[in-house]
């Protein structure tokens, strides 16, 4: 009995049940006495009528329903049980439909969340009304599917996280065996590499660590203020040595004056850190990187905006939604050493909106990428913009007020 369905049923046959018999009482008392009255003055005008004519003087008679009208009240008594009986039973099957419309799709989604928490998150409950039963069914096929979609990504994350592991600790490992065994001889080279297979898994361990604590919001930040155009410069310094390598142009146009920004610096400089080498990695040899910011507005807040671009590949129109998740590659044969670790951007996207800001990213195949950082600012300086190019060993440096 503790069933929806029963206590709806219940409860509508309960006030149908009660509407009936009121009315059927309340019909059958106003009819006995409003017939009565009817036929008692009906038989007092007929036999006073008949006493003017035959006996003025004459005595009143006690007036008595005949056996036609006994037979009519009753018919019409009987009339009135068989409607109530008729409403309720139309009410019972017209409550009992209600309910099942109700708990039935109820019963799907009940059916379907124990099988999600028996851990299998492939499951649809059809959607049959608009109502708020449907709503819940869409509301639960969403959230279905992205627990779903989160179950895969969770074991996709964890399968990249062993190999990427794995890689660097076989390098390390048949090394250091290769020379217990005297197999490899251990010289400048050997223990160089070593060194650089150590170095990229801490990276690694590091990054894991960041992003994880980063995506619950427990990340320890250093909270100060912190100029968005004096980090980026520190960013481009050690990532010169990059650049030259590739011979790529990294050039500046930074709006000066713009305000400071209330951040944790180390962890805004690895924003830009990360996306700077994501575009010179990405960049032909001889191919140009350029970092810009700018103030700009947008739902009555005032925004620092971060680009750096690039003219490399490209990304797939279809890469694109994706481009920030663990580990993702669009371009699945490239190299690990090209490739990085493909947490990158998945960190920059978390350090961005821990700070109450956001990334985004458009892409043209052939022709670059361009990354967005925005970052939430108050203007109170005027604004000057300053440009640069890097290329190499020169560095040329000009100025422009904004107001010209």
């Amino acid at each position: 009995m503790n069933s929806i369905i029963y206590r709806i049923t219940g409860l509508m046959f309960l006030a149908v049940a009660i509407t009936v018999f009121l009315l059927i009482y309340l019909a059958n008392t106003q009819m006995t006495d409003l017939f009565q009255e009817y036929v008692t003055v009906q038989q007092m005008e007929m036999h006073r009528s008949m006493m003017t004519h035959m006996n003025p003087g004459g005595h009143g008679q006690v007036v008595m329903m005949g056996t036609s009208e006994q037979n009519f009240l009753t018919s019409v008594h009987q009339s009135l049980i068989w409607v109530g009986v008729s409403l309720l039973v139309a009410g019972l099957a017209a409550s009992y439909a209600l309910a099942r419309s109700i708990t039935i799709p109820l019963r799907k989604v009940s059916a379907a969340a124990l099988e999600i928490e028996r851990g299998n998150f492939v499951q649809k409950v059809p959607v049959t009304s608009k109502d708020e039963v449907g709503s819940l069914a869409v509301i639960f096929n969403s959230m279905a599917e992205t627990l779903d979609n989160n179950s895969k990504l969770r074991q996709q994350f964890l399968a990249n996280i062993a190999h990427e592991l794995r890689t660097p600790l076989a390098v390390i490992q048949g090394h250091l065996e290769g020379m217990i065994d005297g197999i490899i001889e251990p010289n400048q080279k050997q223990l160089t590499s070593l060194h650089e297979e150590a170095v990229r898994l801490s990276r690694l361990i590091k990054d894991l660590k960041d992003l994880s604590l980063a995506e619950v919001r427990q990340l320890s930040l250093e909270v100060k203020e912190v100029a968005v155009n004096q980090t980026i410069e520190q960013a481009l310094y050690m990532l010169k040595p990059l650049a030259d390598e590739k011979e790529i142009t990294i050039e500046q146009s930074l709006m000066q004056g713009l305000p400071p920004i209330t951040a944790d610096a180390d962890r805004i400089c690895q924003i830009f850190y990360n996306l700077i080498t994501n575009a010179i990695r990405y960049t032909a040899n001889g191919g140009q990187v350029t970092v810009s910011t700018g103030l700009t507005k947008l739902e009555e807040q005032d925004w620092i905006k971060v680009t750096v671009a690039d003219n490399g590949p490209g990304i797939n129109t279809a890469d694109l939604p994706y481009i920030f998740d663990h580990f993702y590659r669009g371009d699945k044969s490239r190299d690990r050493k090209s490739g990085g670790t493909g947490l990158g951007l998945a960190i920059v996207k978390q350090l961005a909106e821990i700070h109450g800001g956001k990334v985004q990213v458009e892409s043209t195949v052939g022709k670059g990428s361009s990354f967005y950082v925005m970052l939430p600012a108050k203007v109170h300086e005027k604004a000057i913009i300053s440009s640069s190019v890097l290329h190499s060993d020169r560095v040329l440096y000009t100025y422009q007020d904004k107001a010209n």
